[in-house]
């Protein structure tokens, strides 16, 4: 049956996991001398700035995909590779930094004020907060994985010279082709869901012990 609440909080929560991983990637490239986010207002948490409607359809049917990529310009950095791995790990990051604090304002929530659970608006920002944890989470962990466009390949790269960093990581048909098929075929859900869970449990044990619950 159509749930509009479902539906709501589901798309809610993607674009606030692609719109901050985005941006965070738009923000470290900035701040190492790189104006070009600027230039295409990529600046900016306006979600969107940052749709890419194929990546938010993955994001909706598969529970991980893409933004719109950030233009960036590694000339303008003091060690381009560096400057490329730094700005491509900043998006999983923020993704796993935003994560941790959607559960734990969660068990925050549930903690010491259990009674909002059961008003509307209350239940409302739980499942927002789940949803949000659970999908920024599973964003981060997809775009770790090794095979341009997604940032893990930037990362993983960076052992190599410059000249065929640079090549590598801007993606050729055949690297194209076999992210597609990876995507597609489903047998990266069961690792991505798996790892997700882990560090679902992992942030919620932390949280849960600062609190003191």
């Amino acid at each position: 049956m159509f749930n509009i609440r479902s539906l709501a909080i589901r798309l809610l929560a993607l674009l606030i996991a692609f719109t901050l991983h985005e941006f965070a990637h738009a923000l470290v490239s900035y701040s190492l001398g790189d104006r070009s986010a600027g230039t295409h207002n990529r600046l900016t948490i306006n979600p969107l700035a940052h749709i890419d409607w194929m990546g938010l359809l993955c994001l909706f049917a598969f529970g991980f995909g893409w933004g719109k990529p950030v233009t960036v310009d590694p000339r303008y950095y003091k060690d381009p590779k560096n400057g490329m791995v730094w700005t491509a790990f900043a998006g999983p990051v923020m993704n796993f930094i935003l994560g941790f604090v959607c559960i734990f304002f969660y068990y925050l929530i549930l903690g010491f004020i259990p009674s909002l659970y059961y008003t509307g608006i209350g239940s409302f920002i739980l499942d927002l907060l789940a949803q949000t944890a659970y999908l920024s989470i599973g964003l981060g962990i997809f775009n770790c994985i090794p095979i341009p466009p997604l940032d893990g390949s930037k990362v993983l790269f960076s052992f190599l010279d410059e000249d065929k960093y640079f090549r590598l990581i801007q993606g050729t048909p055949v690297l194209s082709i076999i992210f597609i098929a990876i995507l597609f075929s489903g047998v990266i859900n069961a690792p991505i869901y798996h790892l997700e869970s882990s560090m679902v449990s992992l942030f919620s044990n932390i949280s849960m012990k600062i609190m003191g619950l």
